[in-house]
């Protein structure tokens, strides 16, 4: 006997109950018509949206998704769905998965093993789940789990011993850099524990923060992957099963291609920010392009994610200026075909000293006039943002957030930051990566050493290490969390490690305040790492 499962890998909204079961319902119908499906899986929660955080602790939720999934019994017709939405019962929420037959729920499963580490919460809001489901699929003993259930052995080993012969695996596993071949390899050695093949759905899209990369795929009862859908991108497919002698194997298809590690990053990036502005309803985007390289890269982003009609630049010179900013700037937005004008920042800055003259009479120049250059280009900015309905998009990168290299209602300002989990020089292989059929980052800004322009001759060097030194120690002391003696013992100086280490600490106070950003490595600032403002440690 043959079974044909559509993979929906779709794009949802947190929180758009409604919304998402048409979502639903469209996709069904096109795994049924133009598909020949008898079955369509879709990801975790899939009528919430991933992750629905304190939304499931609104009284009305619960209605809600009781409607959606009346309204899915209804009008779902001639196939089978499988779906993610939470489930109360008795007084308590689970993170659940039901089948969809004729009208009504057959088969429900309550995940088991719920993440409590990193950017999941689910403790917070679902009871874990018990035993087993197995549900008959055209013929075919289908065993259902969700997400983190699929790390483990023990709830597939369950849903084979009740007899199982293949396993629908129902996600929401975010993108991290080298994300998707650990999926792949942790997939590849459950199914061959447990004998049988397993089709692992996945989200695709940006909440927020995370972004959900899709990549679904398809793995053989040998470990072999069979079939795998595009990342980063809706996708449609199907995975047709056949049976000799009690087993199930899937039939191989299309394998979508890989990512490096640039392409994974810079896709991710787009992602993040076409989903951030759409979601949340900006007419498009507006950011401060200053002749370096962080700029360069999010503008070369936003083009990307937005379309080159839905962005605007701000050229703000000051004083210190070089000639050379201001024209790499406007070669890359013309290039690039954006909406550009210049705003000299001379005027306001000129007006702050004044008003400050009493007040800073007798003290010498330090990083305060600095701050104040950059908070006159942030309230430029924000004004152009209000008017114009545009989310402005700040330019930092994670080695300068990391260390404080960065101002307070200055360039920190804004709504979305595209770069905050990039490491500086990450920042320069994006560039390159982005370059790679034609110029878009100007060479000359890949090439110059990086400055801020907020004093005589300035450069980054003055006030911090190297980043390719700076960047491996931020790596352990961030991402991997080692101590200053680990770091140090592998070969960093001392001193240099004590000075980093401090000056992240110190500067948690500046990144409560920071707007959100693309979660790219295994460890951002915000939800992923949630540090005391005030400690002693």
């Amino acid at each position: 006997m043959n079974l044909r499962i559509a993979l929906a890998q779709i794009n949802l909204l947190v929180g758009d109950i409604a919304g998402n079961a048409q979502r639903v319902l469209e996709a069904a119908r096109h795994a049924r018509d133009a598909q020949g499906a008898q079955a369509v899986v879709f990801p975790e929660l899939t009528l919430t949206g991933y992750p629905p955080e304190d939304l499931l602790l609104r009284n009305e939720m619960a209605g809600r998704v009781e409607q959606a999934l009346d309204r899915l019994c209804a009008e779902a017709v001639g196939i089978d769905l499988i779906l993610g939405y939470p489930r109360w019962r008795a007084g308590k929420r689970y993170n659940a998965a039901g089948v969809i037959r004729d009208g009504r729920i057959v088969g429900e499963y309550h995940k088991a093993l719920l993440p409590n580490y990193s950017v999941f919460d689910e403790k917070r809001y679902f009871e874990p789940g018990g035993g087993p489901c197995v549900v008959d699929i055209h013929g075919v003993a289908v065993g259902i789990t969700i997400c983190e259930d699929i790390w483990f052995q023990e709830p597939a080993g369950k849903a084979v011993a009740a007899g199982a012969k293949l396993l629908l695996n129902l996600n929401a596993s975010p993108f991290h850099s080298g994300k998707a071949p650990e999926r792949e390899e942790l997939l590849r050695k459950r199914a061959t524990e447990a004998g049988v093949p397993i089709v692992y759905v996945n989200l695709v899209g940006g909440q927020d923060e995370l972004v959900f990369d899709g990549g679904s795929f398809v793995m053989s009862a040998e470990g072999e992957l069979s079939q795998r859908l595009c990342f980063f991108d809706e996708c449609n497919g199907v995975a047709e099963f056949s049976e000799a002698r009690g087993r199930y194997a899937p039939k191989p298809a299309a394998i979508a291609p890989g990512t490096s590690e640039e392409e994974g990053i810079y896709r991710a990036l787009v992602l993040g920010v076409r989903d951030y502005a759409r979601k949340n309803g900006f007419k498009g985007a507006v950011l401060g392009l200053s002749g370096g390289i962080d700029s360069a890269v999010t503008l070369a982003i936003a083009v990307d994610a937005l379309g080159a009609d839905q962005v605007d630049v701000v050229l703000m010179p000051s004083r210190y200026t070089a000639d050379m900013s201001i024209e790499d700037a406007i070669r890359q937005a013309e290039t690039l075909g954006v909406f550009h004008r210049t705003i000299p920042i001379e005027p306001a800055f000129d007006a702050f000293l004044e008003m400050l003259k009493a007040e800073f009479r007798g003290l010498e120049p330090d990083v305060t006039e600095e701050n104040i250059q950059a908070r006159c280009r942030g309230i430029v900015l924000m004004a152009i943002s209000n008017k114009k309905g545009r989310i402005l998009l700040t330019t930092g990168n994670k080695s300068e957030v990391s260390v404080g290299y960065a101002t307070l209602y200055g360039d920190m300002a804004g709504g979305f930051a595209p770069l905050s989990d990039v490491l500086k020089t990450m920042v320069y292989r994006l560039a390159e990566y982005r370059n790679r059929d034609a110029e878009v980052v100007p060479r000359r800004v890949i090439e110059r050493p990086p400055s801020a322009e907020l004093a005589p001759d300035q450069q980054d060097s003055d006030s911090l290490p190297p980043y390719e030194v700076l960047d491996q120690i931020l790596i352990r002391h961030v991402e991997l969390d080692q101590s200053q003696a680990e770091i140090v013992a592998q070969g960093f100086d001392e001193a240099l490690v004590m000075r980093v280490a401090g000056l992240v600490t110190r500067n948690e106070y500046k990144r409560r305040q920071a707007p959100p950003g693309v979660r790219i490595t295994r460890r951002a600032f915000g939800r992923d790492r949630r540090y005391p403002l005030t400690n002693g440690f």
